[in-house]
């Protein structure tokens, strides 16, 4: 069943085909061309509003100031779940999450324990520590994000040719130094604000970044030996830059509680510092081997000794021209420059292996072993 408009569309479209078979035929036609395009394309125009009734063309919005944050990646809601999303989603990609490092936080599991044994040593006090979280983040961010006043340390990893950073925060220095000059326990640290650090707290943070340090050679110890030597301190966050601010890095935080008193510790290290060991962080426990399977091995090791070897005895070697070698015939003689007391080379393939003198065993002719060849150094 059609409408009467299904049907006026008909007869034009039929009118508009003979109009362009009547111009072809004619042999040209370019002005008639053009205005049943133009004809056409009204009425495809014209088709499509009857039908949908909303035209050809999309129309254009206007983005409302909460579709544009989303885009962004700069939800709130997102924020509050500690999720990324938009565009800022797409940016922090790029960054490698520590979770491929599966070693590594048993590393930083086993300097938590050793740092609480080797604290209350420095310390003569009850001290607990403890891994709040593993990050990572872009260095610059990192630097952005610490809370002053504090004091950097920039340490250096010797085999590894690359540098870290280790912050502690204005509570935990001031703990210390309360702790390590016999502040009476039950009262809390005292904190002067607004003035720098003398030289005796600097002193006292430095001797426990060299115990911590200590600790943290040891806990790499059995995935790969490291020495961590303390590079200098520093209190503005820009004198302790050690890596581009773009740079990817991970971010240990530590807690050390010292009954009442006590403060937070982080350790950042660059993934280009731990780059070197890649591949011993990437095993999911201690003593794996990626690629190989020792009883593969053992097997293969086994099979080797049952080895058939095929030995050639070489009497002599000669060099001769493709021309006398093109003339031998049957019955032609090649004299060799060998008596029967020269040596016998045994070689496997064109290996040479032992050196010897030719005799005979019953039946057989045997070669006697005298020792074993050199190989030449090319």
């Amino acid at each position: 069943m059609t409408s009467p408009g299904d049907d006026d569309l008909s007869a034009e479209w039929d009118a508009a085909l003979s109009g362009e078979d009547d111009a072809a035929a004619g042999g040209g036609g370019g002005e008639d061309d053009d205005g049943l395009a133009a004809e056409w394309e009204a009425m495809i125009g014209g088709g499509e509003d009857e039908e949908g009734g909303g035209g050809g063309h999309e129309s254009t919005r206007v983005l409302n100031q909460d579709e544009i944050d989303s885009l962004l990646g700069f939800d709130e809601d997102h924020d509050d779940m500690g999720e990324k999303s938009g565009i800022q989603a797409i940016l922090n990609s790029a960054l490698v999450s520590y979770e491929r490092l599966p070693m590594l936080e048993v590393v930083f599991d086993r300097l938590v324990r050793m740092m609480s044994t080797s604290l209350r040593n420095f310390t003569s006090d009850n001290v607990e520590v403890s891994l709040d979280n593993i990050v990572s983040l872009r260095f610059g961010d990192y630097l952005n994000s610490i809370p002053l006043p504090a004091m950097l340390s920039v340490f250096k990893a010797e085999e590894w040719d690359n540098y870290g950073l280790i912050t502690v925060d204005s509570s935990l220095i001031y703990s210390i130094v309360d702790v390590l000059l016999g502040g009476r326990r039950g009262t809390a640290a005292m904190r002067i604000e607004g003035r720098p650090y003398t030289t005796i707290e600097r002193n006292l943070v430095e001797r426990m970044i060299h115990v911590m340090l200590g600790d943290l050679s040891a806990a790499f110890e059995p995935l790969s030996p490291v020495t961590f030597r303390f590079d200098r301190l520093e209190t503005n966050p820009r004198f302790a830059t050690i890596s581009r601010p773009s740079n990817a890095a991970i971010v240990a935080k530590l807690r050390i509680d010292m009954e009442d008193r006590g403060g937070r510790l982080e350790l950042l290290i660059p993934y280009a510092t731990l780059e070197p060991v890649r591949e011993l962080l990437l095993q999911m426990f201690l003593g794996e081997k990626f690629g190989r399977d020792s009883i593969w091995e053992t097997h293969l090791a086994e099979e080797l000794w049952l080895t058939d070897l095929d030995l050639e005895a070489v009497l002599d070697s000669q060099t001769m021209r493709l021309t006398e070698v093109f003339d031998l015939q049957v019955g032609s003689r090649i004299m060799l420059n060998a008596t029967p007391d020269s040596p016998v080379s045994l070689l496997c393939g064109e290996i040479p292996l032992y050196r010897g003198k030719m005799g005979r065993k019953g039946d057989h002719i045997a070669i006697k072993i005298d020792g074993r060849m050199r190989k030449d150094k090319r």
